[in-house]
């Protein structure tokens, strides 16, 4: 049900690059958490519906381009999220644990 409630919204207000409306508007009109709506786009994004996102916030994706930048942002806080990952089994070392 969010699901759908999100997928709506982003298609009659926001689509476009243009028309980028933020996570915490979007929080308020939909009436639902941060968490909450990052883990509805996450789902829809797998379920292959064109949800980008910039530094401003979310929208229905116009163009390939716009799918395109959104690929390589989420591409950009994996590589991140791989470096928190070696960091912290560095530091299981530490305690004795392996990886």
């Amino acid at each position: 049900m969010n699901k759908e409630k999100v997928y709506g919204y982003l298609c009659a207000h926001c689509v476009g690059r243009k028309r980028v409306t933020s996570s915490q508007t979007l929080e308020k009109v939909l009436d639902m958490s941060g968490n909450m709506l990052r883990k509805q786009i996450n789902a829809l994004r797998r379920g292959g519906i064109p949800i980008a996102s910039n530094s401003e916030g979310y929208f229905y994706a116009e163009n390939a381009a716009d799918i395109y930048a959104t690929i390589r942002s989420l591409q950009k806080m994996r590589r991140g999220l791989d470096a928190a990952i070696e960091g912290l089994e560095k530091a299981m070392e530490k305690f004795g644990g392996a990886s």
